[in-house]
């Protein structure tokens, strides 16, 4: 697992760049940006990169980087930076210009808004070991849109983790009611005993 000090220290050390306005580029939920996004995709984000498979032009990170430096927001990209890094255990994928985490805080500065990258992140913070950054992220997500069923979902789940029993019923039970179909966190609470009212 990758640890929070690792992480701090990538960022550190490389620095997460400036921002710059590319003409190949753009924002990955423009419309307007379709055309730009499929040029960059048909040569560096295939579904071989998307599946982890193989590089195209470059390897995994230096593709998927790529895909990130023109379209910081990529919601696939970044999901897909995400497992790389998680696969390899490594905080900066080989052939990336930056850390994941840099990834993510380019993706945020970009496009705060974006419930959707804050939403990959707190499952990337989640999974390394940080839950309560993850946790804050999901909150954030959970202001910015309160109807994501998802990351009620995901939330009821950090919180079982937490064993904040209430808090986690709470969010399962707004996850059921907007539709999330997943029966593992009502499963969880059940095991736990702490299912009693959420229905």
């Amino acid at each position: 697992m990758i640890t929070a000090i690792l992480l701090a220290s990538a960022i550190t050390a490389g620095g997460c760049g400036q921002l710059q306005h590319n003409e190949s580029g753009g924002d990955y939920t423009n419309p307007g940006d379709a055309q730009k996004l499929s040029v960059v995709e048909a040569f560096h984000f295939t579904a071989d990169v998307e599946q982890l498979r193989h590089g195209i032009s470059d390897k995994l990170g230096g593709d998927i980087g790529y895909t990130l430096e023109h379209f910081p927001n990529h919601h696939r990209a970044l999901a897909a930076m995400a497992r790389l890094g998680l696969r390899d255990k490594t905080a900066k994928p080989v052939a990336a210009r930056y850390s994941i985490e840099c990834y993510f805080d380019r993706a945020l500065r970009f496009a705060p808004g974006d419930v959707v990258v804050r939403g990959i992140y707190g499952s990337y913070l989640l999974a390394t070991g940080r839950p309560d950054d993850a946790l804050e992220q999901m909150l954030e997500t959970v202001r910015l849109d309160p109807s994501n069923a998802t990351t009620h979902y995901n939330l009821g789940l950090l919180f079982v983790k937490k064993k904040d029993y209430p808090k986690a019923r709470q969010h399962a039970r707004e996850a059921y009611r907007l539709g999330f179909p997943l029966p593992g966190l009502k499963k969880q609470l059940v095991a736990a005993r702490q299912w009693e009212g959420a229905d």
